[in-house]
């Protein structure tokens, strides 16, 4: 019997998008290195960012400077980070209705809600203060817990949260960082969220139930509940 519900955060209950461009972005040109060579470094970094090994985003930032031997200035490092937790603000500003109301509907049926994000702080700045916060039992944010998705612990660790075992859990997710993957591999049943991707994304993963409107998940928890 499925008892508990584990939803992925960005581009699952929130997107970034636009259509094709983001709500919101930042320039780190000021910092004085070459956008492409910036962007390199910057996702060279990622499993050090999710997993917590950078304590925060201007540590990220003077570690790629110093690496090109350049002299972070912290002036600039601090409006920098400023704009990246606006960016990273702006997608919670806006919620989906649906997801409103899958999540509000989940809550009436008994099941317990989680969290399960790959992210550093400043993605989840404004996670407590959002609409999406009042609804769930547990929050699982990676930096936090030193583990991020695919793997097995970060999934354990939720259903620990919860009190539930992973075959009594669901998890839902739009496919990044290999998490449905992830999911599986640690007992739960995973489902793919199309509802913010392109088609063209959408259609990469082949493998797992694709929901395609947030309410479509009911029906699924439905039948996995007798």
């Amino acid at each position: 019997m499925i008892k508990a519900v584990f939803f992925d955060l960005y581009e699952t209950l929130i997107t970034e998008w636009n259509g094709n461009q983001k709500k919101a972005v930042y320039s780190t040109d000021e910092l004085g290195l070459d956008p492409k060579v910036f962007k390199i470094e910057w996702d060279s970094r990622r499993e050090l960012r999710m997993n917590g090994t950078f304590p925060d985003h201007p540590s990220v930032l003077r570690d790629i400077l110093n690496s090109h031997d350049l002299s972070p200035d912290p002036d600039l490092i601090e409006k920098v980070h400023q704009q990246r937790v606006w960016a990273k603000t702006v997608p919670f500003q806006e919620m989906h209705p649906e997801v409103i109301e899958l999540l509000a509907t989940l809550k009436e049926k008994g099941m317990k809600l989680g969290l399960i994000s790959n992210c550093a702080q400043e993605e989840v700045f404004s996670w407590s203060t959002s609409k999406l916060a009042e609804y769930f039992d547990a929050v699982v944010f990676s930096y936090e817990e030193k583990f991020a998705k695919p793997s097995s612990e970060i999934y354990h660790i939720a259903c620990k949260k919860l009190g539930v075992t992973p075959e009594e859990a669901i998890f839902i997710g739009d496919g990044g960082a290999n998490e449905l993957v992830g999911a599986t591999e640690a007992g739960l049943k995973a489902y793919h969220a199309t509802w913010f991707l392109p088609e063209t994304m959408s259609q990469k993963i082949k493998v797992f139930p694709k929901l395609n409107h947030p309410l479509e998940l009911l029906d699924q928890v439905e039948l996995a509940h007798h």
